[in-house]
């Protein structure tokens, strides 16, 4: 008998229009371990887990799970084995408390309602077994995204799952909220638990797994244990070639204000204040970056000073001047890299060389007398293709067609081909591989150089220590930290201040202007 909980055999899928996501794969994890996959965006991992969690069916091949090869296989016969998946966007009801999010769909009942005291001992039983403690009675709006890492794990153990699936589990988590899901993962390991470890953070895969799969264009190109390797052996798995992770820049030299904040605030729909009385400014030729917890008021900041939201109280001033929508703000040379780009980003459906021209399509460049040139439109789109390394079938491809990564080079192309003179970047490489994250990386120093300024905001405080040239951090809708010597400052430094852990006072702040 094997020591292997899951192996899938000559993996295939094929899509109807041809394209190959996975081609003849073959990947295996022995239980009892944390197996890191990795790969560029577009190698096929998210198919792969697709097909093996049942959301999708294999063209061709077979899956054995505990020495048993699976038919009839789908995503509800893969929770009854014991497989489960916490995905990159939780699947939470926020208005809903903790306890009632992990047991719904399998309340315990008390007559025609659920039996929430029943409910609770069992959660409790398992969250103690597990080394996962979590608020039981708060609602998950009110409590932090770690904590809700958490709920999702506890929602796939207690449905029995042996073997869990993370996908990108750390995207927005602090390094101590990161090293404490680690301590939990070791523990589930411990318990007999298996772990697939999805991650574009290769100090991650370092520090936590076991041994790691690579894919690449849809087939594995590597498989070894991670001891064995270095993060740029890793990196050269995933890519091809060796990747200089390091970034070069110039000493910033700052010119003319080009936003101003003015003791803004903003309350949100619930009621709460998001942003309370906040005033810096961004200069020319600058990096600011926003460091912050999600959902400490960096959301409603990027959606009033773009625009998105009406400002409520205090003044946004863009080169001297007072817009109030979107689109005066763009016409102004504003761009907008957003952090959910399929929500805002792209039009899905739509096909890429539409999508690369959606901000300009009535310009004269592009239209004359109101009706579209479609030779420009697609010369436009093949230049943009070139530049920017946006990998497709064809320009003509519906967004939605393209991997993650990809689609995020297109808005990129059309955002920082726009001649803007400032430029919002929210998350703009949250769940990309290391490739398209340095080019965009890269492309932000180089629009700095330009003179163009840039607020950047990111979970990934690697990105924000290496590309910014100043940071700010927020905590609960106020500036609670600034850091200018960025030299000086490291991730757990960021991290305590994100938390709460640590304030800065109002002379240690000083001036933001």
């Amino acid at each position: 008998m094997s020591d292997n909980i899951i192996e899938m055999i000559n993996i295939w899928k094929i899509y109807s229009n041809g394209f190959i996501a996975n081609r003849g794969i073959n990947f295996s994890v022995k239980t009892g371990e944390i197996h890191g996959l990795l790969g560029e965006n577009g190698a096929g991992k998210s198919t792969l887990m697709n097909i093996l969690f049942g959301f999708e069916k294999a063209t061709e091949g077979k899956i054995i799970y505990k020495n048993s090869e699976v038919h009839n296989y789908n995503a509800d016969r893969a929770i009854n084995m014991g497989i489960g998946m916490v995905h990159q966007h939780f699947m939470l009801v926020p208005s809903l408390t903790v306890v009632e999010n992990i047991i719904l769909g399998i309340e315990p009942r008390k007559g025609f309602s659920t039996d929430i005291t029943k409910a609770e001992k069992f959660v409790s039983e398992e969250m103690k077994k597990y080394g996962l403690p979590v608020p039981l009675d708060e609602k998950i709006k009110n409590i932090t995204v770690g904590m809700r890492q958490r709920v999702e794990i506890l929602k796939t153990l207690v449905r029995g799952a042996d073997l869990i699936i993370l996908d990108e589990p750390t995207a927005v988590l602090t390094p101590q909220e990161t090293s404490e899901l680690f301590t939990a993962l070791r523990t589930l390991t411990e318990k007999g638990k298996t772990i697939i470890f999805i991650t574009h953070k290769l100090g991650e895969i370092k520090e936590i797994a076991d041994r790691i799969t690579v894919l690449r264009k849809g087939a594995v190109v590597g498989n070894a244990q991670v001891n064995d390797l270095t993060e740029k052996d890793i990196s050269k798995m995933m890519i091809g070639r060796d990747v200089e992770l390091k970034i070069k820049k110039n000493p910033v030299k700052a010119g003319e204000k080009i936003m101003e904040i003015k003791n803004l605030s903003f309350t949100g729909n619930d009621g709460i204040k998001k942003i309370k009385n906040i005033s810096f400014s961004i200069r020319e030729g600058e990096i600011t970056g926003i460091a912050g917890i999600e959902g400490n008021g960096q959301t409603e900041l990027v959606s009033v000073i773009t625009g998105m939201s009406a400002i409520q109280s205090g003044e946004i001033k863009f080169m001297d001047k007072n817009y109030d929508n979107t689109e005066k703000l763009r016409k102004a040379g504003m761009s907008y890299i957003p952090a959910d780009r399929m929500e805002i980003g792209v039009s899905e459906n739509n096909s890429l060389e539409e999508n690369l021209i959606s901000d300009r399509f009535k310009t004269k460049e592009f239209s004359k007398f109101g009706i579209l040139s479609y030779k420009t439109i697609k010369n436009n789109a093949l230049d943009k293709i070139k530049k920017f390394d946006i990998r497709t079938d064809s320009y003509k491809s519906p967004v939605k067609m393209l991997s993650g990564g990809n689609i995020q080079k297109a808005v990129v192309a059309r955002e920082f081909t726009s001649g803007a003179k400032f430029i919002v970047a929210d998350q703009p490489t949250r769940g990309i591989d290391i490739a398209a994250a340095d080019f965009i990386r890269r492309l932000l120093v180089k629009e700095r150089e330009k003179k163009v300024g840039v607020l950047l905001v990111s979970a990934d405080l690697t990105e924000l220590i290496e590309v910014s040239d100043r940071i700010i951090v927020m905590y609960k809708g106020e500036i609670t930290a600034k850091f200018d010597d960025l030299k000086k400052v490291d991730e757990s430094v960021l991290g305590e201040y994100m938390l709460g852990i640590k304030r800065m006072n109002t002379e240690e702040i000083g001036d933001l202007e």
